[in-house]
């Protein structure tokens, strides 16, 4: 039996998965669903970022650096932020940052 579903492998750990209030409310209004971006997130698809930021994210899987990505979503974006200890992930409007 094939168990692959074609997601990408993650490349690191979420830890805790946390949402602020924002941020469930927009991806409740744009019918988003989280989990697809905390995927996108964890195999690397950091969505739209400066260069800088995604070369940093690419060289904080293995330094054990903080991990920042942002996704549009309806009129504004949500940043997933993933701690340098990998202890939690954290779904967020940049204006709560």
């Amino acid at each position: 039996m094939n168990t692959n579903t074609n997601h990408p492998a993650a490349l690191f750990p979420l830890g805790q998965v946390v949402a602020t209030p924002g941020a469930l409310e927009l991806l409740d209004q744009a019918a988003v669903n989280a989990a697809e971006l905390l995927q996108r997130h964890e195999s690397g698809d950091w969505g739209i970022v400066p260069e800088e930021d995604a070369e940093r994210n690419q060289s904080s899987i293995s330094d054990g650096n903080r991990i920042l990505s942002s996704y549009p979503v309806g009129d504004d974006r949500i940043w997933i932020i993933t701690e340098a200890d990998r202890s939690s992930t954290t779904l967020l409007l940049p204006s709560e940052y």
